[in-house]
């Protein structure tokens, strides 16, 4: 399955992140190349995460334990 658009962020720890809003995943891309995938996530969530202070802070807080995910 294709990636969608990746948006870089400015992370101690997250390089970039991309929405499918047909799948309802967030692709989350690390600075150290590992990606993950985070499924039936909203896309308001999405939102957040990308504009959030602390990318990394954010994804810890309200997406780890939230949604089901793999490394991809």
């Amino acid at each position: 399955m294709p990636m969608p658009e990746m948006y870089p962020v400015s992370s101690s720890n997250v390089a970039a992140v991309g929405f499918d809003a047909t799948s309802q995943i967030v692709y989350v891309q690390f600075l150290n190349g590992s990606t993950y995938a985070y499924k039936g996530v909203p896309e308001h969530e999405f939102e957040n995460l990308r504009t959030a202070s602390s990318v990394g802070s954010y994804l810890n807080r309200n997406f780890k334990n939230v949604y089901p995910y793999e490394r991809v």
